[in-house]
């Protein structure tokens, strides 16, 4: 947490400069900051060590601030920055399409000072007419500002989920049950608050939820419910129920409303009443079930349902008909489909990603380094290719897992190709991405994937729609089509598990699962604790009703090849 906090400051301080006309400051902080994010070891720990200097990028200036952010919680500097200019530019700055030189010119020629200003002079029509913008420009911004206020308040599920198992086993040696509810049992994309349901003295875990070392602010403490703020923003609500309500407080607190409501309609039809401390017969009140979520459903002629598919989305149907899948399991993972080494992007060598991923019990993982053309990630040419191959025969011999050689070859906007047939044929794994051309309108988009597909080169579509949450919309294309196009090619379509993408998201997974189409799962890792992300994924495709079957990295290595050579 404290690692992409750290980071999350540092390009701050890097937008502002930036704002300010700075040139290289900028780029000695967003380099500082990009390798402190993708770091596998705690920065506290390099303070507490003083080794902050060994991390790349972090040099005397730096090392300093990064001293004062860990003791303090805040940097001077920063804050000296957001008093020459304007603070609301860094959230100016967090809308799709808008980079520091185009907030620097909103602000000196239209005074757009925060997200209100600048949602103001969109809605009038005034930011078409500075030279570099355009109505199709505005329209975006619109929609940008449109998407931040949807999130507004939330969290992605890598800032959320590591805080909250810390809490809950912070209290679990004082609960004598203890579990998360919410969105966050449900692992949507995003989080608001951390909600935890816990029975047992309620006096002694509220004292323990707000003693909490991470809290900051008490919000409000009661004996059944208590509201805190920790370090970072996040709001955490703990409930204490009765040991004979916790099934039922668990399945009320979990369910979205579109969930619930239909359910409550069941019990009301069984002549029952549902709430949050259980189930009842409506004629004397008589209480029938609410110690465990599981006869709940039950009673209402139901199978359990788990939670990632509480939204609505047929699961209550299909619990009638005995027709819930048997989601994919947390720990059926063989192997990831998409890291990058220091060949390209990542900041650690073939033999560290290798090693990462065997300590972590995979069959294989596959190196998918960028393609020549996506310069400003260190796209390999053939030759560099040919090296790599080199290292990674070594590191096969040295290791006992697999390491797939593969690449992530752009499509370019004509839909061929950023690399040569023949050395794409001699790879063992190749991922097709969208990189540039974002702004192609739909039918020319989708035009330019199904032509990439029709090549035969592709094993993987990577981050298919191209998103990633609470910084811009995916590019425009007829996803059906897509998926259609997918299927006659034999194109794996990718859950990519970065919390910032989740891309495919769960409704359109579901939609590739429904026509046949398989689904890998790959962390687009860059640095060794990215490979963390693979929970993320697999929890996609809880949401997505995947099973075991329509997810290809859940087969041994030998299959997985078999699959990828056509097999």
């Amino acid at each position: 947490m404290m690692n992409k906090k750290v980071a999350q400051i540092l390009n701050e301080i890097a937008d502002l400069l930036e704002v300010k006309g700075e040139d290289f400051k900028p780029r000695a902080y967003r380099k500082a900051a990009r390798k402190i994010a993708s770091m596998k070891g705690d920065i506290t720990v390099y303070h507490e060590e003083g080794t902050l200097r060994e991390i790349e990028g972090v040099g005397k200036a730096i090392e300093g601030k990064i001293e004062e952010m860990i003791e303090t919680g805040s940097i001077e500097y920063l804050e000296e920055l957001k008093e020459e200019l304007p603070s609301g530019l860094i959230e100016v700055m967090g809308v799709p399409d808008i980079g520091p030189k185009s907030a620097k010119k909103l602000y000196e020629e239209l005074e757009v000072v925060d997200l209100d200003t600048l949602k103001e002079e969109a809605e009038s029509g005034n930011i078409r007419e500075l030279k570099g913008f355009g109505e199709k420009t505005e329209s975006k911004i619109l929609k940008g500002i449109e998407m931040l206020e949807d999130i507004s308040g939330r969290h992605l599920l890598d800032e959320v989920i590591p805080v909250a198992e810390k809490l809950i086993g912070y209290l679990e040696p004082k609960a004598e049950r203890i579990e998360k509810a919410g969105s966050l049992r449900r692992w949507r994309e995003t989080i608001g608050d951390i909600d935890i349901l816990a029975t047992g003295d309620s006096d002694e875990l509220m004292d323990a939820f707000t003693l909490y070392e991470d809290v900051e602010e008490v919000i409000v403490k009661g004996e059944t419910k208590t509201s805190v703020r920790l370090r970072g923003g996040i709001q955490a609500d703990l409930r204490v129920v009765d040991e004979d309500s916790f099934g039922s407080a668990l399945q009320y607190f979990t369910g979205a409303k579109e969930h619930n409501v239909p359910l409550r309609q069941i019990a009301i039809d069984r002549g029952y009443k549902l709430n949050e401390y259980g189930l009842f017969k409506k004629k004397d009140d008589e209480k029938i079930a609410g110690r465990v979520e599981e006869e709940i459903y039950q009673k209402l002629g139901l199978k359990w349902i788990p939670p990632e598919l509480r939204e609505n989305r047929g699961e209550i149907e299909a619990a009638g008909q005995d027709e819930l899948p048997e989601l994919l399991g947390w720990n059926e993972i063989k192997g990831d489909l998409q890291a990058h080494s220091d060949w390209s992007d990542g900041h650690n060598t073939v033999f560290q990603v290798a090693e990462e991923a065997q300590n972590r019990g995979y069959e294989y993982i596959a190196l998918t380094d960028h393609s020549q053309s996506l310069t400003v990630a260190g796209g390999l040419s053939r030759e560099e290719m040919m090296e790599r191959e080199k290292e990674i025969e070594k590191v096969n011999e040295e290791l006992e897992i697999n390491v797939l050689s593969g690449i992530e070859v752009d499509i370019k906007k004509d839909g061929s190709l950023d690399m040569d047939p023949k050395t794409l044929e001699g790879l063992d794994i190749v991922l097709g991405a969208i990189h540039s051309n974002f702004r192609m309108d739909e039918e020319q988009q989708t035009e330019r994937i199904k032509k990439a597909f029709k090549t035969g080169l592709i094993d993987i579509f990577a981050h298919p729609t191209g998103r990633k949450i609470g910084e811009r919309e995916g590019y425009e294309f007829n996803i059906m089509e897509i998926i259609k196009c997918a299927k006659e090619n034999d194109v794996i379509l990718e859950i990519n598990a970065s919390p910032q993408r989740l891309d495919l998201d769960s409704l359109n997974a579901r939609n590739a699962k429904e026509q046949g189409v398989l689904i890998s799962l790959g962390t687009d890792a860059h640095g060794l604790n990215h490979l963390d992300y693979m929970r993320y994924g697999v929890a996609t495709a809880r949401r997505a009703w995947l099973e075991s079957k329509d997810v290809v990295n859940t087969r041994s290595y030998d299959d997985l090849i078999k699959i990828l050579r056509g097999g």
